[in-house]
């Protein structure tokens, strides 16, 4: 696969230099953005959601429904699950960045990890004739499995970008790109599953013909995604850079990782804003059900956010340059904040408004992909100021943090759901409906607007960031 992929590159030199953009400021002088690279790096990405997508949307109704789960035995394969993830993502952090190959350090994951991927979300969607503990049991087994292939995957490829390019703002392209590729899966993916689960269950009612041969036509389609990113994204740049780092053992290196101020700021801003923006998204039909009165508002109000997402993505690269990443997270960050408690003040009763501000949320919605940039520059100030560059066990750090707090918004939210007085399929009191109001819009806000709160004290400016990268190469030239 190497070898064709450098005939691949030298064939297309012509066509890549048209795409080539020239980054600002950075390591290398004259490093560009290569927006073809950019294209297949998204396309792991890609994968990526294809992978996930039907075990985030739909694994806890094929649970109930299909399966016969009951909420107890759920929560304990999703609780089991979180406590295995806390000791597997660092692992394979740590795994990945003790790996050299021909192929380089992360390529052989994005590689190989993908078939083990589709084999056990295939797993996870099958209805096993068993019943009891075993069904209990398996289910576990198969969620983990495909968890763990999943970590295998997604570590490596965000860690990827450090060794496909140097310059910040060129990673920061490159993370641009990411998000753009997953914007565009989400809005793709949210269209058609459920069509094709009907369509290949041959039923007006999701069964388990339908999810499970879904689930096959999209673990199949995962695995050329993830090839073409591992096939263009190669690990070609300054690559004697990172041979040259020694590996440090994990227990000597997490130490100082978590010492690094501006690795842990980036983390808790992710754990921060993952749970405001999952607790918002998870809980606002029932604000559109309840409080905004009007079922048929549903799909306009998400298809709004969720197109306005894609949008802000296209922004990220002109505005990381402009207010550089940290600026660009401030900005988008607080005045989400706004259109939330704007968005709790004023009465629902106004669709125009209320579309008007969900286009608000949308775009601003786009700043979590601003956090693998600042990974990126946070990996190279711990280099600098202690000497360890773990990109694997870094990012895996992230990797946990979204997982965590997946788990942390479910048990938050029902419980703040059942705290209120909610009440299912029954007309809800005004007292109730400003307590999903407060849910909806309010709680959220208040989480965002900590995360947001956090980056103000993330310091690795451009300028900063030149003198780091000068710093390390005057460091490697005396060596």
């Amino acid at each position: 696969m190497n070898d064709m992929s450098n005939t691949a590159v030298e064939g297309a030199a012509g066509l890549e230099d048209d795409f080539l953009v020239e980054a600002p400021s950075g390591a290398k002088k004259g490093e560009k953005t290569n927006w073809v690279t950019g294209v297949f790096y998204a396309m792991g990405e890609v994968g990526c959601q294809l992978s996930w997508y039907m075990i985030n949307t739909y694994l806890t109704i094929f649970y109930t429904d299909i399966v016969g789960l009951s909420a107890s035995a759920i929560s304990l394969i999703f609780v089991v699950a979180r406590i295995w993830d806390a000791i597997n993502d660092p692992m394979m952090g740590a795994v990945c960045d003790k790996t050299k190959t021909r192929f380089g350090k992360f390529r052989p994951y994005i590689m190989f990890s993908p078939i083990f991927l589709a084999i056990f979300n295939i797993l996870t969607f099958t209805v096993f004739p068993v019943q009891g503990a075993a069904k209990v049991v398996l289910c576990l087994v198969c969620y983990i499995g495909a968890g763990m292939a999943y970590t295998a995957l997604c570590i490596p490829y965000q860690g990827l970008v450090n060794l496909v390019a140097r310059d910040s703002q060129v990673r920061m392209d490159y993370a641009s790109c990411r998000a753009i590729g997953k914007a565009v899966a989400s809005m793709v993916l949210s269209a058609v599953a459920m069509p094709l689960i009907l369509y290949f269950g041959h039923s007006s009612t999701p069964n388990s013909q339908g999810y499970f041969l879904t689930t096959v036509l999209f673990s199949i389609l995962l695995i050329p995604a993830c090839l073409l990113c591992a096939w263009k994204c190669k690990e070609k740049n300054f690559v004697s850079i990172e041979a040259e780092a020694k590996p440090t053992p994990i227990k000597e290196a997490l130490p100082l990782i978590v010492k690094n101020k501006n690795i842990m700021i980036t983390v808790f801003s992710t754990f921060a804003g993952a749970i405001g923006c999952m607790a918002r998204m998870s809980m606002l039909a029932y604000y559109v059900l309840y409080v905004v009165g009007n079922p048929i508002m549903i799909a306009p109000i998400f298809t709004t956010m969720t197109v306005c997402q894609l949008l802000g993505n296209l922004t990220l690269a002109w505005g990381t340059r402009v207010f550089t990443k940290k600026g660009f997270m401030l900005i988008t960050t607080f005045t989400q904040v706004a259109a939330l408690v704007v968005l709790f003040l004023v009465p629902a009763n106004n669709t125009p408004f209320l579309l008007g501000v969900s286009v608000l949320i949308g775009l601003t919605m786009a700043n979590e992909n601003i956090a693998p940039g600042m990974m990126c520059d946070s990996i190279e100030y711990g280099d600098w100021k202690y000497g360890v560059r773990e990109v694997g066990l870094t990012f895996s750090l992230v990797s946990f943090a979204v997982k965590l707090a997946t788990a942390v918004t479910g048990i938050v939210t029902v419980s703040l759901l059942a705290a209120i007085g909610y009440v299912p399929n029954a007309e809800q009191t005004e007292a109730v409906k400003t307590g999903i109001n407060a849910l909806v819009n309010l709680f959220p806000a208040v989480v965002i607007a900590i995360s947001g709160i956090s980056v103000l004290f993330y310091d690795l400016t451009p300028k900063k960031m030149e003198q780091i990268y000068a710093d390390l190469d005057a460091r490697k030239q005396t060596k």
